[in-house]
C-alpha cells in the first residue's frame, strides 16, 4: 500500500489538516464526559439551575465545534482520496497502455478491468476513512484510558483489560479476512471474464443455442464469488458482536465497580457517569475502528493486486538511439540502398508456447514494393506482420525498418511510420471524421474523403444523412463486417505511412469489391509499401512477391510466376481456390 501512497503528493496539505481537524473533534468530545460529570456532581446536586444552563450551553458550543471541524475532515479527506484515486487511476491506465500485447495477453483484459475499476475504488475508499478514522479512533481510546485513570485509577484498570483484549480480536479477524479479500477480488476476475465474453460472443452463443449451458458456467461461477463472499462476510461480521460483549461486559466492571466506589466516599456519581461514558466512546472509537481495518484490509488486498500490474514491465521499450521521426535509413544508418524492411534469421515464440510461432525467416523488402503474404491457418502470417511495428519482438534474429533495426526507434517513431489494418475490424464510439483522424489529427476532410474512395468506404458516407459527422456505435455495431474493414482501411490510409500493412482486412468484403480496393492502393501508392496478408490467392497473384508460410516456416519467396515453378505449398493453395486457367493467365 506505501508503494501507491505517492499519488498523495499534491494533497499533502488535505492529508495533514483532514486528520488534524479529526483530532479537535476527538478533543472534544473527550471533554463532553467530563462537563456531565460536574453538571451531575454541581448542578443537579446542589440545585444550581444557572450553573446547569451554563455547563449546558458549554455542550452545546463543544458540540457546534465537533460537528464542524468533523465537516471539514471530511471534506479534506474526501478530497485527498478522490484525487488519490483519480492520479492512481490515470497512471494505471497509462501504464496499460505502454504493456505490450505479451503482457496484456499474460494479464488477461478482464482482470486489467477488474483492477483499474473494483481495485482502485477500494483502494480510494480504504484512503478515505484511514484520513478520517486512523488518528481519532485511536486516539479516543487512549483519550478515553486516560481521562478514565484521572477520574480514579481503580475503576480505570478495567480499561486496561478491556482495550487490550479488544486490540487482539480485530488483529485476529484482521489476519483471517486479508488473504480471503485477495480470493474474492480473484473470484470476482472470473465472473468479469464470464460476463465478458458472453457479452462480446452474445450471436455466437445464440448461433450454436448454448445460452443454458452459459447461465449455468456463469451462475456457478457466480455462486463461488457469493460463497467467499459470504465466509469472508460471517468472519467480519463476528468483529461489531464481539466487541459490544467485551465493551458492554467492561461498563457493567465499571458500573460495578463505581458503585463500591460510591459507596465507601471514593467516587462521585457524575464520575461514574463519565466513565460510563468512555467506555461509551472507546466502544464507538473501536466499532469505527474496525469497520476502518475492514475497509482497510480490502483495500490492501486490492493495492497488492495493483501492484502487481505495475510490477509488469512493458517488454517493449523505447529504443537507446533516438531516431526522430524523418530518420531514415540514409541519414540514421547511412545506408542509402537500404531495404525498406528486412526480416534477417527470425524466430518468434509465444510466451508459454513449447514450439515457435515463426522460425528462421528471412527476406528483404524495397520500398514502394507490393508483398503478398499467404499460408495455412495458423502458419504466423498474423504474427509476422506484428514483429515489424514491435506489437512482439523476435525471440531471435533481428527485424529492420529503413535499415535500422526496429529496436532501435523510438516505439511512437516507429509505429507513427507504419498503418496496420488489423483482423479484426474495430472501429471506436464516435464520428466517422474523430475515427479517421486517429492516425493524423490534422487531416482535413478532403484527405479523408480521398482515403475513404481509395478504400472504396465513401459511398458508406455518401449514403449517410450527416456525412463524416455520422456516429459509430460502440465497435461501429451500426455497420456491416464489410463496411468496418473497409472504414479501417480508410482511416490506415489517412495518416500516409511509409508502409501499410493489411492483415486479412478484406476477408468481409466480396471480389469486386476487394478487387477495386487492391486497383485503387495501386494507383495511389505511390513510395509507400504494402503488405497484404490474405487466404485468397486471387488478392496477391499481382503482388510484386510473395511469402509463403507453411507450419511457421518460409517455404517460399518470390512472384506468383517463380512459386508456380518452386513451392508446392503455393501450387496447392492456388489450384485449391482458382481454375487452372487463372492460375496459368496470371503467371
Amino acid at each position: 500500500m506505501r508503494k501507491l501512497l505517492i499519488y498523495l503528493k499534491d494533497y499533502k496539505k488535505e492529508s495533514v489538516i483532514g486528520p488534524l481537524f479529526k483530532l479537535l473533534e476527538a478533543t472534544f468530545e473527550l471533554i463532553v464526559p467530563v462537563i456531565m460529570a460536574h453538571i451531575i456532581d454541581v448542578g443537579i446536586r446542589n440545585r444550581d439551575i444557572p450553573y446547569i444552563w451554563k455547563m449546558g450551553a458549554v455542550l452545546v458550543l463543544f458540540g457546534v465545534l465537533g460537528l464542524s471541524c468533523s465537516l471539514l475532515a471530511q471534506y479534506f479527506a474526501a478530497k485527498a482520496a478522490v484525487g488519490f484515486g483519480t492520479e492512481l487511476r490515470h497512471d494505471l491506465f497509462r501504464h496499460i497502455e505502454n504493456l505490450s500485447y505479451a503482457e496484456v495477453d499474460r494479464a488477461g483484459s478482464a482482470t486489467l478491468v477488474v483492477r483499474m475499476t473494483s481495485d482502485v475504488n477500494q483502494v480510494q475508499s480504504g484512503v478515505n476513512l484511514v484520513l478520517r478514522l486512523f488518528l481519532r479512533s485511536p486516539f479516543i481510546v487512549v483519550g478515553a484510558l486516560v481521562m478514565a485513570f484521572t477520574i480514579n485509577w481503580k475503576a480505570a484498570l478495567v480499561f486496561v483489560v478491556t482495550v487490550p483484549l479488544l486490540a487482539l480480536v480485530i488483529y485476529a479477524i484482521m489476519i483471517l479476512t486479508i488473504p480471503l479479500y485477495k480470493k474474492v477480488q480473484k473470484e470476482l476476475d472470473g465472473v468479469m471474464l464470464a460476463t465478458r465474453e458472453n457479452l462480446s460472443g452474445v450471436r455466437v452463443i445464440r448461433a450454436f443455442c448454448t445460452q443454458q449451458s452459459e447461465r449455468g458456467n456463469f451462475e456457478e461461477k457466480s455462486n463461488i464469488l457469493m460463497k467467499m463472499q459470504m465466509l469472508t462476510g460471517r468472519i467480519s461480521a463476528l468483529l461489531n458482536p464481539v466487541t459490544y460483549v467485551i465493551v458492554n461486559a467492561g461498563i457493567i466492571a465499571v458500573v460495578w465497580l463505581g458503585g463500591i466506589q460510591v459507596n465507601v466516599g471514593g467516587m462521585t456519581q457524575g464520575e461514574v457517569i463519565a466513565l460510563v461514558n468512555y467506555m461509551t466512546q472507546t466502544l464507538l472509537a473501536l466499532v469505527a475502528l474496525a469497520n476502518l481495518i475492514i475497509t482497510f484490509t480490502k483495500a490492501l488486498a486490492s493495492a497488492g493486486r495493483i501492484n502487481e500490474v505495475f510490477a509488469m514491465q512493458p517488454g517493449i521499450t523505447d529504443g537507446a538511439a533516438a531516431i526522430d521521426a524523418g530518420g531514415r535509413a540514409d541519414t540514421a544508418a547511412g545506408m542509402s540502398d537500404a531495404p525498406k524492411i528486412e526480416m534477417k534469421d527470425v524466430t518468434f515464440c509465444y510466451q508459454g508456447s513449447k514450439e515457435p510461432a515463426l522460425e528462421k525467416i528471412t527476406f528483404s523488402v524495397k520500398q514502394g514494393e507490393t508483398i503478398g503474404i499467404i499460408g495455412g491457418t495458423g502458419s504466423g502470417k498474423s504474427t509476422l506482420v506484428n514483429l515489424i511495428p514491435r506489437f512482439y519482438d523476435a525471440t531471435e534474429g533481428s527485424v529492420y525498418v529503413n535499415g535500422v533495426d526496429v529496436k532501435s526507434y523510438k516505439v511512437e517513431t516507429l509505429r507513427g511510420k507504419i498503418g496496420i489494418v488489423p483482423q479484426k475490424a474495430v472501429l471506436f464510439h464516435g464520428t466517422v471524421r474523430d475515427n479517421m483522424r486517429m492516425g493524423n489529427e490534422t487531416a482535413g476532410d478532403g484527405e479523408i474523403l480521398a482515403a475513404l474512395k481509395t478504400a472504396q468506404a465513401l459511398e458508406i458516407i455518401e449514403q449517410k444523412p450527416n456525412g463524416l459527422d455520422t456516429v459509430l456505435s460502440e465497435g461501429g455495431k451500426n455497420l456491416s463486417g464489410g463496411q468496418r474493414q473497409r472504414l479501417t482501411i480508410a482511416r490506415a490510409l489517412v495518416r500516409r505511412p511509409e508502409v501499410l500493412i493489411l492483415d486479412d482486412s478484406a476477408s468481409a468484403l466480396d471480389f469486386t469489391t476487394d478487387s477495386r480496393l487492391r486497383r485503387a492502393i495501386a494507383q495511389e501508392k505511390g513510395e509507400m509499401t504494402v503488405f497484404i496478408v490474405s487466404q485468397r490467392a486471387s488478392s496477391l497473384l499481382h503482388a510484386d512477391r510473395i511469402i509463403v508460410l507453411d507450419d511457421g516456416e518460409m517455404a517460399g519467396y518470390g512472384t506468383h510466376a517463380e512459386l508456380l515453378e518452386t513451392c508446392e505449398v503455393y501450387r496447392e493453395i492456388c489450384y485449391s481456390q482458382l481454375s487452372g486457367e487463372e492460375v496459368q493467365a496470371n503467371a
